[in-house]
């Protein structure tokens, strides 16, 4: 019985936020003003990058990829959310919500992986200033670049693929606002105590091992750092990692407040949806912010080409 139930499954129901659905146009809204406000400052970081040829260095090519995986990351979670929240279609079929789950879960383990590139980028630059151009060229740039993406790519690979032959008849209600991997294998008619270690697993693998990398190299960088006397030497190391800091320390306290909140009993049930949705809503968002707004190459490349005086200012100081 159970595998005839699973073999004429066809589709899964996204339910949204469940216990807000008298606030759902505020949602609407909401979401719908922060897809427009991420798309937009990341596809101006592209922009100005492209048409300013001082931006054409290893560093800002770091930040275009990071700016592509924070579109592919919201694109692939608010629209289908906005069709959810307007009441129009609810209903997502097998094949598209683990296309979904697939292109999630690979887009933020690159962008763990990108992290610790753009880190080991920063490490050359202040403990190897000298013969920074020589080692991160543009070849190494390119070949640094394709294994982020492919690994994104591969990490979830096998997991998913085997999650997708689970028999799943239980329900076909997804208590989520997207196709998040416990959400739904939670749906099977079998055990998935294997697939959740082996996700645990995964997830260890794929988020430890680049704040590993990028801890070490940060430690390399201070010892680095505090060996260099001159006030003006260890404000421009400071200034060159800053952002990257920045980035870093808000991605890991973000993932550490998701794993603390989704532990933490007498949390509502639209709570624990927000807060597992916590980087993939709004670091997308931020990222080109602290980038762009503490940068000053960026401010003027703004200014010179659209004129952002107005969110760009000149410092006067």
């Amino acid at each position: 019985m159970n595998e005839s139930k699973a073999t004429s499954f066809t589709e899964f129901e996204l339910m949204g936020f469940p216990g807000l659905l008298d606030y759902k146009m505020f949602l609407f809204a909401g979401f719908l003003l922060l897809l427009l406000i991420t798309l937009t400052a990341n596809l101006l970081i592209l922009f100005l990058v492209l048409l300013d040829h001082r931006l054409h260095t290893p560093m800002y090519f770091f930040l275009c990829n990071l700016s592509v995986l924070d579109i592919l990351t919201a694109t692939s979670i608010i629209p289908k959310l906005l069709v959810v929240l307007s009441g129009h279609d609810k209903t997502i079929s097998f094949a598209a919500c683990f296309v979904q789950m697939y292109f999630i879960v690979s887009f933020g383990s690159a962008e763990n992986c990108l992290v610790a590139a753009m880190a080991y980028d920063r490490y050359i630059a202040v403990v190897k200033p000298l013969h920074y151009n020589v080692i991160i060229n543009f070849k190494k740039c390119m070949l640094i670049m394709m294994i982020v993406w492919i690994l994104g790519f591969l990490i979830p690979l096998v997991l998913l693929i085997l999650a997708t032959n689970l028999p799943y008849c239980a329900s076909n209600r997804i208590m989520h606002c997207f196709c998040d991997y416990p959400s739904v294998i939670s749906l099977a008619c079998a055990d998935i105590t294997d697939h959740v270690n082996g996700s645990f697993g995964v997830a260890l693998i794929a988020i430890y091992v680049p704040l590993l990398f990028v801890l070490w190299t940060y430690l390399r960088i201070i010892v680095s750092v505090l060996k260099l006397k001159s006030t003006a030497s260890l404000a421009k190391a400071f200034s060159m990692c800053s952002s990257h800091m920045t980035v870093v320390l808000m991605y890991y306290v973000a993932s550490s407040v998701v794993y603390a909140g989704l532990k933490i009993e007498g949390i509502s049930y639209d709570g624990r949806i927000f807060i597992g949705g916590l980087n993939y809503f709004l670091m997308p968002m931020v990222n080109p912010m602290i980038y762009s707004l503490r940068n000053e190459k960026m401010k003027e490349a703004a200014q010179r080409y659209i004129h952002l005086k107005f969110l760009f200012p000149q410092n006067t100081s």
